[in-house]
């Protein structure tokens, strides 16, 4: 049955001596729920999921992981959770079967090493020296190693870092699998496009506090801001022609990515197509939601331009 608030963190504040690397942040993750922690370097991602995972001490507020303290319950708690970390934490002399099968020996009853090597696309490179492993290949062990003992919550630090397009597509099946047997997960990453992919919501924290909240969906990201149109095509566009003809203004961020002003209405959208066709100009990669990466730069520019 999963455990409708497997993590909990209230005002949560991390201080490292006269630095307030976490300043009162608060979130849920449910049992069956991938939530993603994003942030830019140094916004308190790593502290925060440190003190859930009880090796840092809060200075004040509270985490609470399955309903118990991670730090004085840490021995009832570490069975109950899987961490992956990003790099590092396997002997460079073991092979991934070697590896599963002494990290499920710290288990009473562990995944079956086999199952795993074959779930995580392992097989052929069982025997492999760490050291020796592809960046891919390690990532793809060390998540196969947080699920070992069957966790009801598991830490993903960032989990596709490095690894090609197949092993991102099983890393992405498995983060779904989990959440459909009823594991929390909470996932922290600096790719948006697999955060967009792989969670329910996200998190996005600036400066130890979190500047937003939203759900994801096919639509986009809700709750992140209103859903706008963006579109590829050509690089420089009369943008002001274009907006004349949508009756908005239209801007061009990277060359040849441009953002339309206001909803994006079925009316507007055909507008666009329109113009874009009268001049024979190519359109690509057309969204009428909210991408993540829109929401992300969009509430942390905000944020820091208010700082």
């Amino acid at each position: 049955m999963p455990v409708p608030d497997a993590v909990v963190c209230r005002d949560l504040v991390v201080r490292y001596g006269s630095v307030t690397a976490v300043a009162g942040l608060s979130f849920e993750v449910g049992g069956g729920e991938v939530v993603a922690l994003l942030g830019p370097n140094g916004a308190g991602k790593t502290s925060t999921v440190e003190s859930l995972e009880g090796y840092r001490r809060p200075a004040s507020g509270s985490a609470r992981v399955l309903g118990l303290d991670p730090l004085a319950d840490h021995r009832a708690l570490v069975p109950r959770i899987g961490v992956m970390l990003q790099r590092g934490g396997v002997y460079p002399m073991l092979g991934p079967r070697r590896a599963l099968e002494l990290f499920a020996s710290y288990y009473d009853d562990p995944e079956d090493p086999a199952a795993l090597l074959a779930r995580l696309s392992l097989e052929a490179v069982a025997a492999t020296p760490w050291r020796h492993l592809s960046g891919g290949e390690q990532q793809r062990l060390s998540l196969a190693l947080a699920l070992v003992g069957r966790p009801e919550v598991v830490f993903l630090d960032e989990p596709t870092a490095g690894v090609d397009p197949q092993g991102r597509l099983a890393i992405r099946q498995v983060v779904a699998e989990l959440a459909a047997g009823g594991v929390a997960v909470l996932l922290t990453t600096h790719e948006l496009a697999e955060a967009e992919k792989m969670a329910d919501r996200v998190v996005i924290v600036v400066a130890g506090r979190a500047a937003a909240a939203g759900r994801v969906d096919g639509a986009g990201v809700g709750g992140l801001g209103e859903a706008g149109l963006t579109f590829g095509a050509p690089p420089g566009l009369d943008v002001d022609g274009l907006g004349e003809a949508l009756g908005t203004t239209v801007s061009e961020g990277p060359p040849g990515r441009y953002r339309v002003a206001g909803p994006a209405t079925p009316e507007r959208t055909a507008a666009l197509t329109g113009w874009l066709a009268e001049r024979q100009l190519s359109l690509t990669d057309l969204r009428t939601g909210r991408s993540l990466e829109d929401a992300y730069l969009s509430v942390v520019t905000s944020d820091e331009a208010d700082r």
